[in-house]
């Protein structure tokens, strides 16, 4: 399986997507500083909201073998800001999140356009909590 770097806002879905994807239970915890797994690494939030430490993002996306740009469905914001996606010397996909929530279909064409924009390809619409839209970004990790 290909290691995964979620990089995206705080109370994006990035940790419990990362949950669902390992198959562990659902358990809210704040993450505060990187952390590296066999299959993948969890940035906090405040490293995409801050640019800071942007220089962070970058030197652990050469661990990685994807970068996933995580947006949830019902944010406000962009946090990516256009051809992001050109920092890594690596794939970069783009994951909207908590896509049970019910949202205008213009939010919705707007968190697409955010991932576009960045550079994300492919998109991929995932449900952690309703476990819902995994199965295809899986497939396209394994």
């Amino acid at each position: 399986m290909k290691r995964l770097l979620l990089l995206g806002p705080s109370r994006s879905g990035k940790t419990t997507l990362l949950q669902c994807l390992r198959g562990e239970p659902l358990v809210y915890r704040k993450t505060q500083s990187m952390v590296y797994l066999d299959d993948a690494i969890d940035s906090p939030g405040e490293y995409i909201e801050h640019r800071h430490f942007y220089n962070a993002l970058l030197s652990s996306a050469y661990e990685a073998d994807v970068v996933g740009l995580v947006q949830n469905l019902d944010s406000e914001n962009g946090y990516f800001s256009p051809m992001f996606a050109t920092l890594f010397n690596k794939p970069v996909i783009g994951i909207i999140t908590k896509m049970d929530i019910p949202v205008s279909e213009k939010q919705r064409e707007f968190i697409i356009y955010q991932l576009k924009q960045a550079g994300a390809d492919p998109l991929f619409c995932v449900s952690a909590t309703g476990r819902k839209g995994l199965t295809p970004l899986l497939t396209y990790l394994k």
